[in-house]
């Protein structure tokens, strides 16, 4: 017996009869009469769109495996879309069942998919790292967790490229290290001291000025205060001793600009 799983497909292949196959096929014929009756009966679609989405995935590194895994696919039915089935005789399929292009059309090449070797931007690298070594962790430390030595991980901390596979493995470490502390990891209370020295002299941002929506992207500057940006942003820096980043000296003075403004009208 086929260890597909029951449902329509079982039924229609393997012949299985049971109640859920049953109902999964007259569930499958209530909604074809229904979709015909409503002329939306869209049985098929045109396979090259989707053989070419595959070979840009492809192209980005992404293997044919990892692509059947992420669509819930068999990999052979995508085989036999971008090759056919040579030793039938049978070419690429022209046509494709709508879900399995859906399917396939959502796949896209991420970090978690494309192939380890990949180079892709390390800015997040980066900022993970940094913000690890702001936290306290010693950068002998997250070599070693790294299977790095110190001569190749001091440049991964200004890097501009990594492999897919680097980018992955500090991501994994940075989520597993965030909240815990290095002391209770081996850290020494001067190893600990100058990390964290280092961090500030170097200006790196701390974990909690990057959220995980924006610490990939190249675009957004780090929020130091929790209203960096903003002119109470400024004030909170010279609270705190931080150095006032760029968005915030600017909305400084852009507030003193409209306040010397307004005051211009008020004696006009």
């Amino acid at each position: 017996m086929s260890d597909r799983p029951h449902g329509y497909a079982r039924y229609r292949l393997d012949g299985c009869r049971c109640y859920t196959c049953a109902w999964a096929r007259a569930e499958y014929d209530r909604r074809r009469t229904m979709a015909i009756t409503a002329g939306t009966w869209q049985p098929w679609t045109d396979a090259a769109p989707v053989r070419e989405h595959i070979q840009v995935l492809q192209s980005c590194g992404v293997g044919l495996r990892t692509i059947a895994s992420a669509a819930g696919i068999d990999r052979k039915r995508l085989q036999a879309l971008l090759r056919g089935r040579p030793e039938r005789g049978t070419p690429p399929q022209a046509q494709v069942r709508p879900a399995l292009a859906a399917a396939v059309l959502a796949v896209e090449p991420t970090r978690d998919t494309i192939a380890p070797g990949t180079p892709v931007v390390a800015v997040g690298t980066v900022r993970r790292l940094q913000a690890l070594v702001a936290a306290g962790w010693p950068q002998a430390h997250l070599a070693a967790q790294l299977g790095m030595t110190g001569a190749n991980f001091g440049p991964l901390l200004r890097a501009l490229r990594v492999t897919a596979g680097t980018a992955r493995a500090v991501r994994d470490l940075y989520d597993r290290l965030c909240l815990a502390d290095p002391a209770e990891h081996g850290a020494s209370p001067g190893g600990i001291t100058r990390a964290r020295r280092m961090a500030v002299d170097r200006r790196w941002a701390p974990m909690g000025a990057w959220d995980d929506d924006t610490i990939d992207d190249p675009a957004p500057e780090p929020d130091w205060t929790g209203q960096c940006g903003t002119p109470s942003g400024y004030y909170a820096h010279r609270t705190h001793r931080i150095p006032a980043c760029g968005p915030c000296r600017d909305a400084y003075r852009a507030r003193r600009r409209e306040t010397a403004a307004q005051r211009a009208l008020a004696t006009a």
